[in-house]
């Protein structure tokens, strides 16, 4: 517990600290935010032109550090390789998102990597992520909910299952980066359960069928995580300083991804994420609509957007949607301590 508390401390105390330093050297480069030509145009939304952007260096950096000190404070724990693939996860989809925020930037418009670049640059780390979790870390192969005790997928199963998810992850906590604090907000959420279903398996090995040393250092780094999120927030909150960028956006989305994956609760993972979902159907109902029959089901997509162009202050958008996240998170929770209560044994 108290390398959790620790961790957390030593990211969220990172985070706050050095994003005003990070702020001031992107706007000393001009390195601003370029917003959407098909966005809301209301005011005060044109008004975030130009704010610094690649805010998730400092959570990537905050993450490490959070990580980092933990293990030195607490003798007792130790590097684990789940923990350090975790960490590599972390700095693989950072980078990419960094390019794209760089070149965006560099080109004077809201693009960046084209898009097979983007996709290439993600399915090659989420790909060596799934590879190493599979020989090296010997990540459980099977399909699980909030255990491996499902269906047996088989290596190359679990890989391609893998890949997609750290993808998709990725992509849909990107989505969900498009307003003051939401993507931070809702992501420090699930972090802190992750944080709690991690350390209760390190606490019940015997029912999870998992490692201990395996198991705390996963919620160790989710700890670190939750603290980065919640050091970011406070620069990040209405009306934002700086926002996450890529960098930090996919940099969440992948430890979201990978640690449903090493901790075998992959399809837990869209409950705890209900709102990352959502918006990610949000965008796919848009344009099969748009596309096949001509018509819009929204104003605007993503979701957080519709409300935002029907009048919603963008303040009380943000706040409904992280309701929405924790009530996504509570669900999630309630449905893993539900299982574990069940089991014969652990109750009487």
């Amino acid at each position: 517990m108290i390398a959790l508390l620790i961790a957390a401390t030593a990211a969220f105390l990172v985070c706050i600290l050095t994003t005003p330093v990070l702020i001031r050297a992107l706007r000393a480069r001009g390195i601003g935010q370029q917003i959407r030509d098909d966005g809301p145009f209301a005011h005060p939304h044109m008004q975030k032109a130009g704010t610094p952007t690649m805010g998730g260096i400092a959570i990537v950096v905050a993450v490490l550090v959070g990580y980092a000190v933990a293990h030195v404070r607490a003798d007792e724990l130790k590097f684990s390789r789940t923990g350090l693939l975790l960490m590599g996860l972390v700095l693989g989809m950072g980078f990419v998102g960094f390019l794209d925020d760089y070149l965006g930037v560099r080109r004077g418009r809201n693009l960046g990597l084209r898009k097979r670049g983007k996709t290439a640059g993600l399915l090659v780390v989420a790909a060596a992520f799934s590879w190493l979790a599979l020989h090296w870390a010997g990540v459980s192969t099977d399909l699980s909910f909030t255990r491996a005790t499902l269906v047996n997928l088989t290596a190359w199963g679990w890989f391609f299952i893998a890949v997609l998810i750290v993808y998709g992850t990725a992509n849909a906590v990107n989505l969900t980066d498009g307003m003051d604090g939401l993507a931070a907000g809702s992501a420090t959420f699930v972090f802190l359960a992750f944080t709690i279903i991690s350390f209760w398996q390190f606490r019940h090995p015997g029912v999870y069928g998992v490692v201990p040393a395996l198991a705390i250092d996963d919620a160790v780094v989710a700890a670190a995580l939750a603290g980065a999120c919640g050091g970011f927030l406070w620069w990040n909150a209405a009306p934002a300083q700086i926002f996450m960028g890529d960098t930090g956006s996919l940099a969440l989305g992948g430890a979201m991804a990978g640690l449903a994956l090493v901790g075998s609760t992959m399809l837990l993972l869209p409950v705890l994420g209900g709102i990352y979902v959502v918006e990610t159907l949000s965008v796919v109902a848009q344009i099969i609509s748009f596309r096949g029959f001509g018509r819009r089901v929204l104003r605007m997509a993503p979701i957080h957007h519709h409300f935002e162009v029907g009048g919603w202050p963008e303040t009380t958008v943000i706040v409904r949607m992280w309701i929405f996240a924790g009530a996504c998170v509570a669900l999630g929770l309630g449905l893993f301590y539900a299982d574990f209560i069940k089991i014969p044994g652990v109750i009487e």
